[in-house]
């Protein structure tokens, strides 16, 4: 498509009244501001900028009302397409944008569109950033939503709009995909990317097939927005089939870099409340445990789709609607990459960690990993106490706190009995395998370590605490006591606040249990009791109000002089 194409005489006759526009007395043109109606060239235009006085000097300023006279004669559109070759305009074009366009058009829906739809064909990069911008400042003043989308479909910018998402550079590509979401945001804009009977002027899938690698990441970009919009798109999307798009790209993994932003907007993607019920229904969890056992593959892709996988299981609702051999087949592929001692690559080990802990935040995904013949959990324990590394180290004991049930409400902290069975038997085994012994010596270790260890422990405890063994554990450690009561053991607003819940976590437990009453433990209770009331914040220091002190006159007289007497001395020796 291209600008508007001017009839025959009009370019003649706008080139003579742009001479005369810029020859506005005070504006005398000069030899570099010349006009050459043969090759459609307007080499000077400054006054249409609204004068431009700041920009170019020794040229007047027009009033607002001749620049709108000129205008309406010659309307922004066709000027549009002609070749403007003047230095100064890029820079001007802006300031006339918004002067005279921007601040009325919610006011003259058709006359602005054609302005947008001829500023969307500009072969200028400026002139396309301009007018995608224009769509979102008019869908964002736009009241009556039906008129626009009307106008927008009268005026075809919708597939204007998609071609600057796909051909242009990473700016109005940017720009035009935050048109397009806004443009989905109103109700009957919707039906302009998905209309109601399948055939729009534009299918992404057709335009994915036709596109670049590079177009079809953008694509891929817009789908993410898109569904993130509301249910109605999500399911839009899901009945298109455009959720096949992110299959066709990671299936290929020839050209890493391509599969990797695949993965990284699916990434993007899976974080949306609503991800799951559409994407589990897909083969798409099947699809990034083939990337995981890919041993071709590169590190960071199967880092990447590991994440993925856990935050598709992360949901409550995510074992309802999935297969549980797909998800049999992808704790099978974590373990069997944690189980790889050769391989010592810290990013998929993290990774991989950091699943498990998504996948453990619910009852059922913690159950799930406690009970399953992989044993995946087991390799979250005993990395959680082992020292191999402190990236390791980290993700493991937060996984550790999500799978005990930090993240859940108070009533679904505990599992059934065979996963709480599992749960205490790993943290045994662990204790004794290690040179601590016992369980309260291993995480009394971890809150001795560096504070962003210390703060993970305090989750684990918080949530392994609800159960009694682990809280008979820790009312025999005094030190894991005095650890998590001192005011000031953290310096960090996130520190405190961890340590702080530790206590509640561990005074809620002991109120609930025959703990209670057990007269060895009174100062143990007595201390947290402190501490809870203290709040997160408080140190042990009490503040000390400042007191008036009342100096007799004769008193103050005289150690006025003694000072004026010391500071005279101190002048005559300098």
């Amino acid at each position: 498509m291209e600008a508007p194409a001017m009839e025959p005489g009009e370019m003649e006759a706008m080139l003579r009244a742009a001479a005369e526009f810029a020859s506005y007395p005070g504006n005398g043109p000069s030899s570099s501001s010349s006009i050459s109606s043969g090759s459609g060239r307007i080499i000077f235009w400054p006054a249409l900028a609204g004068g431009g006085g700041g920009e170019i000097r020794g040229w007047g300023a027009h009033g607002d009302d001749t620049v709108r006279q000129f205008l309406e004669q010659y309307p922004l559109p066709k000027l549009l397409g002609v070749r403007l070759m003047y230095l100064g305009w890029m820079k001007l074009l802006p300031h006339a944008w918004t002067k005279y366009f921007l601040r009325d058009m919610e006011h003259h829906f058709c006359q602005a569109m054609a302005f947008i739809q001829a500023g969307l064909l500009a072969n200028s990069k400026n002139t396309r950033q301009l007018a995608c911008k224009a769509v979102i400042h008019l869908l964002d003043k736009a009241g009556d939503s039906a008129v626009v989308v009307d106008t927008f479909v009268q005026h075809n910018l919708y597939p204007l709009l998609m071609n600057c998402l796909t051909e242009g550079d990473e700016e109005i590509s940017a720009i035009s995909l935050d048109g397009i979401k806004r443009l989905a945001q109103i109700p009957k804009g919707i039906e302009i990317i998905f209309p109601p009977n399948g055939q729009g002027s534009v299918q992404l899938h057709k335009v994915a097939a036709q596109s670049s690698s590079m177009a079809r990441i953008r694509i891929l970009s817009l789908i993410a927005k898109l569904f993130a919009v509301s249910t109605y798109t999500a399911t839009a999307i899901y009945d298109s089939n455009l959720l096949s798009l992110f299959e066709d790209e990671i299936k290929d993994r020839r050209d890493m870099l391509k599969t990797l932003s695949a993965l990284e907007v699916l990434y993007e993607l899976v974080e949306h409340p609503h991800s799951n019920i559409f994407l589990l229904k897909t083969n798409l969890l099947q699809l990034m445990v083939d990337v995981i056992n890919d041993s071709s593959a590169d590190s960071i892709v199967r880092s990447r789709a590991t994440l993925i996988s856990g935050r598709l299981l992360s949901s409550a609702d995510a074992f309802t609607t999935i297969d549980r051999n797909c998800v049999a087949n992808l704790l099978l592929a974590i373990d069997k990459l944690l189980k790889m001692e050769e391989s010592q690559n810290t990013d998929e080990t993290e990774s991989a960690l950091e699943a498990l802990g998504l996948i453990g935040t619910t009852s059922a995904g913690a159950c799930l990993l406690l009970t399953d013949s992989s044993n995946a959990a087991r390799h979250v324990v005993e990395a959680s106490f082992g020292r191999q590394g402190r990236g390791k180290q980290l993700a493991a004991l937060h996984a550790f706190g999500s799978i005990s049930g930090v993240d859940r409400q108070e009533d679904q902290i505990k599992l059934d009995n065979q996963a709480e069975e599992r749960l205490k038997r790993f943290v045994y085994t662990t204790a004794r395998n290690s040179p601590k012994l016992t369980p309260s010596a291993l995480l009394l270790s971890v809150l001795q370590q560096d504070p962003d260890i210390r703060i993970t422990g305090y989750r684990v405890i918080s949530g392994l605490v609800a159960r009694e063994w682990c809280l008979m554990e820790i009312c025999s450690k005094l030190d894991i006591i005095n650890l998590v009561t001192d005011p000031k053991m953290e310096m960090t607003k996130l520190g405190m606040e961890a340590r702080h819940d530790c206590c509640l976590a561990i005074s809620k437990a002991l109120s609930s249990s025959h703990l209670l009453h057990e007269p060895s433990l009174s100062e143990l209770i007595g201390k947290l009791n402190e501490a809870v009331k203290r709040g997160p914040y408080l140190s042990e220091r009490k503040r000390v109000e400042p007191q008036p002190v009342v100096v007799p006159a004769e008193s103050l007289k005289r150690g006025l002089l003694e000072w004026a007497a010391r500071i005279l001395t101190r002048d005559l020796w300098l």
